[in-house]
């Protein structure tokens, strides 16, 4: 079995940079949680997307076998830096790169020193513990351009080449639910879903996650895209179910919540 397991993460940096905040704590303890589970399944390399790292003439890769630096997030600045010090495995990122040529999508690979990481990438990779040489990283950009559809294929093209290398693998979808945010400050205690509609739209959606319910889904997440302005489209889940070949059993959500009035959760699927 190639693909072990699969998660849907925020990409916030709140909870690691406010620890002390109650509503966000709760996001850090379900990232541990997700993060042992992760483990527990004994992947050799884990394949992440990130709604935040944005491409738009090809479909990159992150080729660098050691990214290391300091991050300062562009929208929550105030709050400090994100440290991290990140591994790739550079091999099965190569052959996703060739393997995406071969299916007629332009693809590269990017390294060198100094690479801009994206928040999301590094909040995910240091919440649940990955990244390390031990268990290395395949990052995957997320094309502006590319809709749901696409962006399935690539995750199938990953896992495909996984498996050919005789990798076992855990998927990780880094993203919001719905996207609307306080536009004035707030006092952290006092976070929650900006729009109840929103909130509604969040719990329907994550509950069918959690039934497997995936027919249902499809059929939902055009207009839940749509009416709770989800976070790039909800593309990150789309990365999920392309490397989940399209099913699963049902989900554990390890907590949802808000983030500064838009929705986020740490949901572990089963394969």
């Amino acid at each position: 079995m190639t693909l072990v397991s699969a998660f849907l993460v925020h990409g916030s940096p709140l909870p690691q940079l406010c620890p002390d905040v109650p509503n966000w704590q709760r996001f850090q303890q379900a990232m541990r949680q997700a993060g042992a589970a992760l483990r527990a399944s004994r992947p050799d390399v884990v394949l992440v997307y990130s709604t935040q790292w944005f491409a738009v003439l090809d479909e990159i890769w992150l080729t660098r076998r050691r990214s290391e630096d300091i991050h300062v997030d562009e929208n929550w600045h105030e709050f400090g830096e994100l440290a991290y010090d990140l591994y790739s495995d550079v091999n099965l990122a190569n052959a996703c790169i060739e393997a995406c040529r071969a299916q007629g999508v332009n693809a590269r690979g990017a390294d060198y020193q100094g690479f801009p990481i994206d928040t999301g990438t590094i909040v995910a990779s240091t919440a649940l513990g990955v990244g390390s040489e031990e268990l290395p990283l395949v990052v995957a950009s997320n094309n502006l351009y590319d809709n749901a559809e696409a962006t399935e294929k690539l995750a199938a093209i990953a896992v495909a080449c996984a498996a050919e290398q005789g990798k076992r693998v855990a998927v990780v979808g880094i993203g919001g639910l719905s996207g609307s945010l306080f536009t004035k400050p707030i006092e952290t205690q006092d976070d929650r879903i900006v729009h109840a509609e929103e909130d509604a739209w969040n719990r329907k959606v994550l509950a069918l996650i959690e039934a497997g319910e995936v027919d249902a889904l499809r059929e939902v997440l055009p207009a839940y895209a749509a009416e709770a302005r989800v976070d790039m489209g909800f593309k990150h889940f789309h990365w999920l179910l392309g490397a989940l070949g399209g099913r699963f059993r049902g989900a554990t959500v390890h907590h949802y919540g808000a983030l500064y009035g838009s929705g986020a959760a740490v949901v572990e699927l089963i394969p």
